[in-house]
This record gives C-alpha cells, structure tokens and sequence, in this order.
C-alpha cells in the first residue's frame, strides 16, 4: 500500500486500495485524526480491529470537542458483539452524546453487506463486502463521499438508537 500517512484529506485524490485489516486500520485512523467537522460510519459490527483502538478514540474524540459544529454518526447493523464485549466508540458516545450518535440500520437495510467510513464529506473509505477487509480509499474524491453521504442518510433518517446500546444506570 501507497504510504498512507503522508496523504491529505481534501488534497490527495489518489484511489488506493486496501489489502487487509492493517491497511484498512492505517487508513481508518490516518482519515480520522485528518477529520474537521464530520465522520460517517456504516459499519456491520462497529469492527472491533478498527473501531476499537485507542488512536482511533482519541482521534475521534478530537474530532467531537474541537467545534461545536463536529458531529459522528455511526449506524451499526448487529450490535450483539459489541453489548457482549464492549467497544471503546460506545462509551466514548455515552460521554460525549451529543456529538456521537449511534443507530442501529433499520430492517430495510439489514442485509446490506458494504461498510465505509466518509469524513468531511470529501474523503472515505469503502468495503463492498463488509465481512471482508479489501476496499478502497480516497482522501479527496467529494462526488463518491457525497454519494455515499446520500446513501447513509437515506439510511439514517430511517434507523433509530439500539435499545441494546443505551446505558442502563443501577
């Protein structure tokens, strides 16, 4: 893979395509810590050897206190994983809820089977088989990130919060 940490969200318009988990891992986090204002992710189970790494929280975290304007939105398919074994974005959402927000996709998507990560509306990256780790990259490819955008928002406007996923207080 191209080295991924010298390119540019908003600059770099190069497809690359990702290989395997660490490629997917690089980029996740190279594009996350790059974000200014937004993250979308569709993702089947919040992928834990992605989603679930310190970097990438602190990235996001980043993300959701620089401006009030920042916003993370993360529709998850299957939410079993992540209510067994906990996942570090989920508590990271129960702090900062008004910047984080997590749907669970609504029935009309559940089978759905692609994954991608959209920030800033300028950059993503896109799994059409969500089970596996082969995709692709762009930090600068607006007309696909938008269609992507258009596509999670469709999905979005009709998935609500995951009963599974709110903290219950004892």
């Amino acid at each position: 893979m191209e080295n991924i940490e010298n390119f540019e969200l908003g600059e770099t318009g190069i497809q690359v395509p990702l290989g395997g988990r660490a490629d997917n891992r690089l980029a996740t986090l190279a594009m996350a810590q790059q974000a200014n204002r937004s993250l979308r992710i569709m993702t089947r189970d919040l992928d834990a050897p992605i989603y679930n790494t310190r970097d990438f929280t602190d990235a996001v975290t980043k993300l959701a206190t620089r401006s009030k304007h920042s916003i993370i939105r993360i529709l998850i398919q299957d939410s079993s994983n992540v209510v067994a074994n906990g996942h570090r974005i989920v508590e990271l959402a129960y702090r900062l809820s008004s910047k984080i927000n997590l749907r669970k996709t609504c029935n009309e998507y559940q089978n759905h089977n692609e994954a991608f990560l959209i920030a800033d509306d300028v950059g993503f990256i896109h799994r059409k088989i969500a089970d596996r780790y082969e995709g692709i990259v762009n930090f600068k490819d607006s007309l696909q990130a938008r269609n992507l955008a258009k596509f999670f928002d469709e999905v979005w406007e009709k998935s609500e919060p995951d009963p599974e996923l709110r903290r219950l207080y004892l």
